[in-house]
């Protein structure tokens, strides 16, 4: 099993995030001209393209083609090809990895750390939220989506902008307080599509996030949990893998945040000491307008 998520060396350090990857990216590499320079080129990241093609004005035509940062941008993300963007691909590179997340450009105030997952892709326009780790998740249909999440933790959500997503976790201060002191006892499973902070409705702070539902669990709780599926990819054995938090979720005794991503879902679990009072669990999604699709969904836990 190989991992997605190397090892950081800062943030949440003990986030570990292992991968089902059952084909290689690079046996895919094609190449309009191959050269020398180009079959160097898709040994190097991002930083070290920058700067060699910064050495003349040769070098700068040969790595700024794009599907020189196209190839990069999928072997650093670890996904394959979703064959449509609408942005080119070295600006997509720079969003992805120049360790931009969504509340370095808003709410800075309540932000305290963070972990990127990695990258995962939808097929399909409609995504399973969930708190759980049942299989299969209970579904409350013909509810609305406020009343599937109050009753189980779990709903479906439609209209998802296909394509790259990117997931991180986030740890931000509970609404609780506004104590400076505040440990964070609030983590959130952050998931947007890779286009997002290009986008000028996310720019300019027009598209802000809603809230749909949220789950309150009044009894102790084991450990605060959340995933999201493609419900195309649900019955997926890389995606099932997801479901079997025995495997991936840390001993019982360890405390650290872990995570597990795959081709079409990512899944977060924190284990818990002993709390009567429970979690309360929130849902926010962002709209690329008043009727765009869903480019952004959040799935926080917050100890009551």
């Amino acid at each position: 099993m190989r991992k997605r998520l190397k090892k950081s060396t800062e943030g949440l350090r003990s986030c570990s995030s292992p991968c089902y990857n059952d084909y290689d990216l690079c046996s895919d590499f094609n190449w309009d001209q191959e050269d020398i320079w180009t079959y160097i080129a898709k040994f190097l990241d991002g930083k070290s393209l920058a700067k060699l093609a910064l050495t003349n004005k040769w070098l700068h035509g040969v790595i700024m083609h794009d599907s020189v940062w196209k190839f990069a941008c999928l072997r650093d993300l670890q996904v394959p090809d979703p064959c449509h963007v609408s942005c080119s691909w070295v600006k997509l590179y720079a969003s992805a990895f120049d360790g931009s997340h969504s509340f370095l450009f808003r709410h800075q105030d309540k932000f305290l750390d963070w972990m990127r997952i990695g990258a995962f892709l939808f097929h399909s326009q409609e995504a399973l939220l969930t708190d759980k780790f049942n299989l299969p998740v209970k579904i409350v249909k013909g509810k609305t989506i406020e009343d599937m999440l109050e009753a189980c933790g779990s709903c479906l959500l439609k209209n998802i902008k296909t394509g790259i997503w990117i997931a991180d976790l986030q740890l931000v201060r509970c609404p609780a307080c506004n104590l400076n002191t505040c440990e964070g006892t609030m983590q959130m499973l952050d998931a947007r599509h890779i286009e997002l902070f290009l986008s000028e409705g996310f720019q300019d702070g027009s598209w802000k996030y809603e809230f749909i539902g949220s789950h309150k669990i009044e009894k102790n709780v084991q450990g605060a949990s959340a995933a999201i599926f493609d419900v195309e990819h649900l019955k997926d054995s890389q995606s099932a893998g997801v479901f079997n938090l025995n495997k991936w979720g840390g001993k019982p005794s360890d405390m650290q945040p872990k995570a597990i991503i795959a081709f079409h879902a990512v899944g977060v679990n924190t284990n818990l000491k002993e709390n009567e009072a429970g979690i309360l669990v929130k849902y926010h999604i962002m709209r690329a307008g008043a009727n765009g699709d869903i480019v952004s969904i959040r799935i926080s836990q917050q100890l009551l």
